[in-house]
C-alpha cells in the first residue's frame, strides 16, 4: 500500500523520519510547492494532488498544516485512509488565536518580508515554547521561502472544512498549536507537544502499525 505523506508549515520530513511504518506500505513524500502570486487554495490543492497516482488504492497521511492539506487532496482523489497528525479535521477545531487571525485577515496584511529568513529564524525559536525539550528544532524548519510562509499562514487562519469522520486524527495532549480541547481525536499521545511525531515516534509508530495494519 502506497502512503502519500505531508509534511507540516516550513518542515521537511526529518520530523518524521524516526517512525517506523509497517514493512508492507511504500511511503511517498510530497513536497511544498511554492505558491504561484495569488493562487487561489484550491488550484494549489490540485497541483499538490498531481503526484498522487489514484489508478491504485493509496493512503494519505499529513502532519500539522500537511493533515489540513491530505483532507484537501482526500476531496479530489478519495484515499483508503486518510491520518492526520498533530493536526485538525474542520475549522471549528481552531484555537481562538487561530480563528481571530481568519476573522480579522491579519495575516493577509502581514508584509512579506516579516517571513524572510531572519523572520523564519524567529518564528522556530518561538516554537521551541511548544517543545523544550528538543532545542534542535532548526533542522525540521527547513521550506523558508518568505512568500510560502506568508500564504501557509494565511491559507491555516482562512481554513473551513467540514469534518470527514472517516479521517483519523492523533493528537498530543499538549499541543499548543492545536489544543486537543477543541478536539475529539482517535488516538491521544500522552505528554505530546505539537512536535511529538519527533519525540513521541516510538508510540505514533505503535498508532500507525494498528491504522495501517495489512488485511488478512
Amino acid at each position: 500500500m502506497k502512503i502519500y505523506i505531508v509534511s507540516g508549515l516550513g518542515a521537511d520530513f526529518k520530523v518524521l523520519e524516526r517512525i517506523e511504518f509497517p514493512k508492507h506500505c511504500e511511503l511517498i513524500f510530497i513536497d511544498w510547492l511554492i505558491p504561484e502570486k495569488n493562487e487561489p487554495f484550491e488550484d494549489y490543492v490540485k497541483r499538490m494532488a498531481e503526484k498522487i497516482d489514484d489508478s491504485e488504492p493509496f493512503c494519505l497521511l499529513g502532519y500539522s498544516f500537511g493533515g489540513i492539506m491530505v483532507q484537501e487532496i482526500n476531496v479530489l482523489k478519495p484515499a483508503e485512509k486518510v491520518v492526520i497528525l498533530g493536526s485538525i479535521k474542520s475549522d471549528k477545531e481552531k484555537s481562538n488565536f487561530i480563528k481571530t487571525g481568519g476573522l480579522t485577515k491579519i495575516p493577509r496584511l502581514l508584509p512579506v518580508r516579516l517571513f524572510n529568513d531572519k523572520a523564519a529564524n524567529v518564528y522556530a525559536g518561538i516554537r521551541k515554547l511548544f517543545d523544550p525539550k528538543n532545542p534542535k528544532i532548526l533542522q525540521y524548519f527547513k521550506v523558508r521561502d518568505p512568500y510560502y510562509l506568508k500564504w501557509s499562514v494565511e491559507k491555516v487562519s482562512e481554513w473551513k472544512f467540514e469534518e470527514n469522520p472517516n479521517v483519523i486524527q492523533i493528537l498530543g495532549d499538549k499541543d499548543i498549536v492545536f489544543p486537543i480541547r477543541n478536539s475529539k481525536p482517535d488516538y491521544v499521545i500522552k505528554g505530546g507537544t505539537h512536535l511529538f511525531p519527533a519525540t513521541k515516534y516510538k508510540e505514533v509508530s505503535k498508532i500507525l502499525s494498528e491504522v495501517f495494519c495489512e488485511k488478512q
